[in-house]
């Protein structure tokens, strides 16, 4: 539901700023703080939520109506980037990846195998790479939505996804030769 959809206060013909902010609150919290747990870990993520959130709520009226979630990741990304120092998420990060890879060992069969080798390679990657590929393939975001999240043009944001991209497989071939594992296959990409 968009900003739009709800009713204008009696008589102002504006809607109620209370409304509007709990409708943008309820259709996106979820996914901020995804957003958030995926960047900073889960330790963090409901602080960034909230500073998010606040600060949606002091310039609401300045959320633009068709790009709602990707100003909202915007805001998040700058808040973890301004205000939380980067080995405190690096640390909160890995500890979630190992948590994730934990799991990926108890799962049963092939996909597991594919699973421990994605993670364990995105793991290597710098957190720039992997807030780049997680936004697409993680978050569901279109390019030109995770363009508009970096602040960045669709035409550099490709040019940041496959460079990405080449790395995590690079990642992904170094695990393969260590383990002898069988290949796998990058999101978007090819089989290696």
């Amino acid at each position: 539901m968009l900003l739009n959809d709800v009713l204008p206060t009696e008589g102002t013909g504006l809607p109620n700023p209370h409304e509007r902010f709990t409708v943008l609150y309820n259709t996106y919290q979820a996914r901020v703080y995804g957003y958030a747990a995926s960047r900073a870990g889960h330790q963090l993520a409901e602080e960034v939520v909230s500073e998010t959130f606040l600060v949606a709520w002091r310039r609401l009226d300045d959320i633009p109506e068709q790009a709602q979630l990707q100003w909202l990741f915007r805001v998040a990304r700058n808040i973890l980037r301004d205000n939380f120092r980067q080995a405190a998420r690096r640390e909160s990060l890995e500890a979630e990846l190992r948590t994730w890879i934990k799991e990926a060992v108890a799962d049963v069969g092939e996909h597991a195998t594919e699973r421990l080798a994605v993670l364990r390679a995105l793991a290597t990657l710098s957190d720039d790479d992997k807030e780049i590929l997680t936004l697409t393939t993680w978050h569901g975001l279109a390019t030109s939505e995770a363009a508009e999240v970096l602040g960045c043009s669709k035409a550099a944001f490709f040019v940041r996804l496959h460079r990405a991209r080449r790395r995590l497989q690079s990642a992904i071939d170094a695990t393969d030769t260590i383990t002898n594992q069988k290949p796998v296959i990058v999101p978007g990409g090819e089989l290696r």
